[in-house]
């Protein structure tokens, strides 16, 4: 299938905006209503756009029609309660899809190794649309945690770690790549994460921004890496098993 794709994401699948001046905006995100949701740790969501403008987060895919991650319904209760948030993501002009600001407990390396995943923003989309990316916006400010990037889920090599100060702004081709965060804490992460149409709306807003893909790695040791790539591995084999294993006959 053919679809419409961002020239400054074609090389590399990602680009890191301008950071933003995240302490001149108010906390909006304590003032919304979370739910439940796990995905790459120990996660809540507070949405702002959804399927059907409720309190959930699902996949577009799974509502009745299902559809692709497009035309999402803003949320009145939580729009109310995060005017600048909103404001951010509908910038770009560009259709939006979900729109939810993630809680993300702190966790180690091999936590954010074990649950990398890639999205499916792209299931059902129409082709010769634009394909969808996401748009991450820091809240909290976390430079000592990151963003890992790997175009293979189980190869370090060309691993990309990009840091998480207040105000870092990055979108990512998650169908592309593996991701999760690394997040060292000792506080919960925010995050707004906003899912986009790529376009020639996206693109000028990238360049707007000063989009690119130059970035420095927050540096980890070797070892670091390798014993956290044998502890994924053993817990992969070991949720394996146990999926697999017979269940207990009773008497």
């Amino acid at each position: 299938m053919s679809y419409l794709k961002s020239a400054a994401l074609a090389e590399r699948g990602f680009v890191i905006l301008d950071g933003y001046d995240q302490s001149a905006d108010p906390m909006e995100w304590h003032e919304l209503t979370f739910v439940d949701w796990k995905s790459s740790g120990d996660t809540r969501f507070a949405p702002l756009a959804s399927a059907k403008g409720e309190i959930e987060v699902d996949g577009f895919w799974n509502h009745t029609p299902p559809r692709t991650d497009k035309d999402g319904v803003w949320i009145d209760s939580q729009v109310e309660k995060a005017p600048r948030l909103t404001a951010r993501a509908k910038e770009p002009g560009v259709n939006v899809g979900r729109c939810r600001v993630i809680e993300l407990q702190p966790n180690h390396y091999a936590d954010a190794l074990y649950n990398l995943h890639q999205d499916d923003n792209n299931r059902l989309n129409p082709d010769g649309t634009g394909w969808i990316v996401r748009a991450f916006f820091n809240l909290t400010d976390d430079p000592d945690s990151c963003l890992i990037l790997r175009e293979d889920r189980f190869n370090p090599a060309g691993e990309i770690r990009i840091p998480l100060p207040a105000g870092a702004q990055v979108i990512v081709d998650t169908q592309r790549f593996w991701h999760a965060v690394w997040q060292k804490g000792p506080e919960p992460r925010y995050c707004l994460i906003t899912s986009w149409e790529s376009g020639p709306m996206l693109d000028s807003y990238i360049a707007k921004y000063h989009g690119t893909t130059e970035n420095t790695d927050i540096p980890l040791d070797q070892t670091v890496i390798d014993e956290a790539q044998a502890l994924v591995h053993r817990r992969l084999s070991e949720r394996s098993a146990a999926l697999t294993a017979p269940a207990d006959l009773e008497d």
